[in-house]
């Protein structure tokens, strides 16, 4: 697992990008919760295709609505009850198996606002960690309704 550490507000965080496969994140969240962690300390950044392209949730808790890493994730914290950040990747053309979906490049259209988006999420990692989830999500659960315009 990869780390980097830093402070958000008078607060230090501590970032951890797994390794392996999406669909066994849950291994480095036991290392997490191995190592002191409790699952409320986690945020959990993950895609959506449930959400439109662009758009930031963040939710307490809640369940894995079929994403496997998520689903691997509560196996290994023993429930749903971690924050986690959910960035709307937009659903699959009907022609396109999710598997598929989810691995292709985005179209020159995504891409154009994939910086904004991706820099909205840091901002809202940031906002977690330095003022805490509730402040955090009245502040970005608005995000992304319009994301061009955001």
């Amino acid at each position: 697992m990869e780390r980097g550490r830093g402070k958000a507000g008078r607060f230090e965080a501590l970032l951890a990008k797994p390794q392996q496969y999406m669909n066994r994140s849950g291994q480095a969240v036991r290392t997490l919760l191995a190592e002191g962690w409790a699952p409320g300390e986690l945020l959990i950044v993950t895609d959506d295709v449930y959400l439109p392209l662009g758009t930031l949730r963040l939710k307490p808790s809640g369940g894995s609505g079929g994403h496997n890493g998520l689903e691997s994730i509560e196996e290994a914290v023993g429930g749903t009850g971690y924050p986690r950040l959910r960035i709307g990747v937009g659903p699959p053309p009907s022609s396109y198996d999710l598997k598929e979906y989810v691995l292709e490049p985005f179209t020159a259209d995504e891409r154009a606002i994939v910086p904004r988006v991706l820099d909205a999420a840091a901002q809202a990692a940031h906002d977690v960690v330095a003022l805490g989830l509730t402040e955090a999500m009245n502040r970005w659960n608005r995000f992304g309704r319009d994301p061009v315009e955001a």
